[in-house]
C-alpha cells in the first residue's frame, strides 16, 4: 500500500468552501468544500462561449487548485444532469485523480453516456444516490440528500455535516406542486435539516428578481395541449435535450392529437433513449418517426422535436430557420414552439433564429408570447421558504450573475438576515466557517477561463481570444514580400492578402500606397545589411502598415509579414 502524503492542514475546527465557477455567470458550476485532509465537490459544469469568445465550444472550471490535492477529493456528488452541472466531468476527472462519483439514476445514466463519449485513462465510478435513504460518509463528511424539482427529473439537493456544522446546498430548485412524472420536493427532511440547525445556506439565484412562484410543469402541459390542439400543419419542438419534463408533455401530447415524432439533435436523441430505458421518460414505440418517413406523412400528423433552442450555429433548429436542414425545410403552415429560456449571452442568436423562422412564414410560440416554458429556477416566494425551512445562520447566493446574487441577497435581509450573515463572494475567493462564524476571506485559489474548442483544452488563451478578438472585428491582412537570398532585394511586388479588412478590386489606391510604403521598408533593411531572419524587418512592417493603415481607415487589421527567401 501506498503510504499517503501527509498534507498540510488549514486549522483543525475550519471548513473551507471555494467556488470554482457559477458565482460570477449562469454555469460553470463547481464548489469545492474542504475540512482537515477531505475534499468533497458539488458539480463539475461547464459555461457557454460569451460573445467575446468567438470560436471556442464551452469554457470549463480551473481545477489547477486540486491537482496537488487529488488523494484528499472522497467524492464528487452532481446535483442534477444539466450540462452545466455535469459537462466538464470528462475533461476535470483526470485532472483531479478520478475521484468516486455519485449521482441519482438518471443523473448516473447522463454522465455516463458523456464520458463514454471520451477516451478517458480509466473507467471513472459513479454510485447511485437514493436521496430518500443514503447517508454517506466520506471522510470527515455526513453527507445527505433531499429531492427537489428542477426541470429535469432526479434533481437533489446536499446536506453535508461536519464537526463545524451542517452546510445545505440547494443545488437548481424551484417548489412545483404538481410536478410532471416525478414527486414534490421532500419538504419534511428540508425542514428536519432545519431543526437540526444550518450553518450556511447554499441556495439558487438564478430567478431572484423574479416575483412570486414559477409556474409549475402542469400549466405548460396545458398550454402544450392548447397549441396542438389548434394547429394546422407540422408542429415543430425546440427545447433543452435534458428538459425530460417538457419531451414528456410533448410525447404526451402527441399521442392524445393522435400525431407522431420525428427526433433530431444527436443530445435529444441520446437522452430520450437513457429516459426511456431508465423509466423517466415514457412513450409507446409506435409513436417515433424514422427521419426518411418524415415526409411521407400528412403535416397534421407530424410533430419535430429538435435541438438549437439557443440559436446555436449548427443546432437542428438553426439550420431549419436557415433553410440548409437536410430533411426539415420551413413552410407556410408550420408551428413552432421555442420551449426554453434564453441564457444570458445567447439573445442575439435567439432572435437571429426567431426572425428566420417567421421569414420562412412559420407561426412561432415563445415564452412572451405564451406560457410554453416555465424556468427550473425558484422565485422569490420559494426563496423565502427555502430560507424559512432551513433556518440558516448565513446565507450565500449561488449559482448566478453578481446582479443576481445582489437580489437573492436582499431576500435575505426581508427574511431577517444582517448584512454579515450574507456572504457574497467571487468565483475562486475562499470562505471560512469555524467557532468565529462565516466569513468572505481575502484568499483565493487560482482561477482562470479554460476554454475547450474542438480537441483542444485550455491551450486557448487570452492572447489567442484577443488576436480571434481583433481578425473578427478589423479582419486580417497578409503581406508577402519574396526577396533574393543573396541580395535581400524584392523579387516581385509584394502579394497582399486582405479578409475581413477591405474588398481589394475596390481598394486599389490603398493597396498601391501600402506597396509603395513596403517597398521602401525593405529597401531600407536591406541597406542596413542583408538580415538573417527578418524578424526586425517583419517587425517594421507591422508596425509602419499598421499605422497607416488606421490613418486611412480608421481600422486595425492583423497584419501578418511573411517573408520568402528564393
Amino acid at each position: 500500500m501506498v503510504p499517503r502524503t501527509r498534507q498540510r492542514t488549514f486549522g483543525a475546527d475550519v471548513v473551507r468552501v471555494t467556488a470554482l465557477g457559477g458565482l460570477e455567470e449562469v454555469g460553470k458550476n463547481m464548489m469545492v468544500f474542504e475540512y482537515r485532509n477531505d475534499i468533497i465537490i458539488i458539480d463539475m459544469g461547464f459555461q457557454f462561449p460569451t460573445e467575446e469568445m468567438p470560436g471556442i465550444d464551452f469554457v470549463i472550471p480551473d481545477v489547477s487548485y486540486l491537482e496537488d490535492k487529488k488523494d484528499r477529493i472522497r467524492g464528487v456528488i452532481f446535483t442534477h444532469g444539466h450540462y452545466d452541472h455535469v459537462m466538464a466531468a470528462p475533461f476535470l476527472l483526470p485532472k483531479t485523480g478520478y475521484p468516486r462519483m455519485y449521482a441519482t439514476a438518471l443523473t448516473k445514466g447522463m454522465l455516463e453516456k458523456i464520458l463514454s463519449e471520451h477516451a478517458l485513462g480509466q473507467s471513472p465510478v459513479i454510485n447511485v444516490i437514493n436521496p430518500e435513504k443514503d447517508v454517506l460518509r466520506l471522510g470527515s463528511f455526513q453527507v445527505e440528500f433531499f429531492r427537489v424539482n428542477h426541470n429535469i427529473p432526479d434533481s437533489i439537493g446536499v446536506i453535508l455535516t461536519t464537526p463545524v456544522g451542517t452546510f445545505v446546498h440547494t443545488g437548481d430548485f424551484k417548489f412545483d406542486m404538481t410536478p410532471v412524472n416525478e414527486p414534490v420536493t421532500d419538504f419534511a427532511k428540508i425542514a428536519a435539516v432545519g431543526q437540526r440547525g444550518v450553518l450556511a445556506l447554499f441556495s439558487d439565484s438564478t430567478n431572484a428578481e423574479q416575483a412570486g412562484y414559477a409556474v409549475s410543469e402542469r400549466e405548460i402541459k396545458k398550454m402544450m395541449e392548447q397549441i396542438f390542439n389548434e394547429a394546422e400543419g407540422r408542429i415543430i419542438v425546440a427545447s433543452f435535450s435534458s428538459l425530460l419534463a417538457r419531451i414528456q408533455q410533448v410525447f404526451d401530447a402527441t399521442a392524445k392529437y393522435g400525431r407522431k415524432v420525428g427526433v433530431f439533435g444527436r443530445s435529444m436523441a441520446n437522452n430520450i433513449e437513457i429516459g426511456l430505458k431508465l423509466g423517466y421518460l415514457k412513450a409507446s414505440p409506435q409513436l417515433f418517426l424514422k427521419p426518411n418517413e418524415l415526409n411521407r406523412q400528412p403535416d397534421e400528423k407530424v410533430v419535430i422535436l429538435s435541438t438549437g433552442s439557443q440559436g446555436e450555429d449548427n443546432a437542428g433548429l438553426a439550420r431549419m430557420s436557415r433553410g440548409e436542414h437536410k430533411q426539415v425545410k420551413i413552410k407556410k403552415g408550420d408551428t413552432v414552439i421555442l420551449s426554453s429560456s434564453v441564457i444570458p449571452g445567447n439573445e442575439r442568436s435567439v432572435v437571429t433564429l426567431y426572425d428566420g423562422l417567421l421569414a420562412q412564414g412559420a407561426n412561432v410560440f415563445y415564452q412572451k408570447i405564451m406560457d410554453v416554458h416555465t424556468g427550473g429556477h425558484a422565485k422569490q416566494e420559494e426563496l423565502k421558504m427555502m430560507i424559512a425551512l432551513t433556518k440558516p445562520k448565513y446565507l450565500i447566493p449561488i449559482h448566478g450573475e453578481r446582479h443576481m446574487r445582489v437580489a437573492h441577497q436582499k431576500i435575505g435581509f426581508v427574511m431577517g438576515l444582517t448584512e454579515d450573515k450574507v456572504l457574497l463572494p467571487d468565483n475562486s475567493q475562499v470562505m471560512e466557517f469555524g467557532a468565529f462564524g462565516g466569513r468572505v476571506t481575502d484568499k483565493r485559489v487560482p482561477s482562470s477561463f479554460v476554454m475547450v474548442d474542438g480537441l483542444g483544452v485550455g491551450d486557448v488563451g487570452q492572447v489567442v481570444l484577443r488576436d480571434r478578438q481583433l481578425m473578427s472585428k478589423d479582419g486580417i491582412f497578409v503581406i508577402i514580400v519574396t526577396v533574393d537570398h543573396r541580395s535581400g532585394s524584392l523579387v516581385s511586388s509584394p502579394d497582399i492578402i486582405s479578409r475581413g479588412f477591405v474588398y481589394l478590386r475596390e481598394s486599389e489606391k490603398l493597396l498601391a500606397d501600402t506597396r509603395s510604403m513596403i517597398k521602401k521598408i525593405m529597401a531600407k533593411g536591406v541597406h542596413e545589411g542583408i538580415p538573417a531572419d527578418w524578424s526586425h524587418i517583419k517587425m517594421r512592417v507591422r508596425e509602419e502598415i499598421g499605422q497607416f493603415l488606421y490613418d486611412e481607415t480608421r481600422r486595425r487589421p492583423m497584419i501578418i509579414p511573411v517573408v520568402i527567401e528564393v
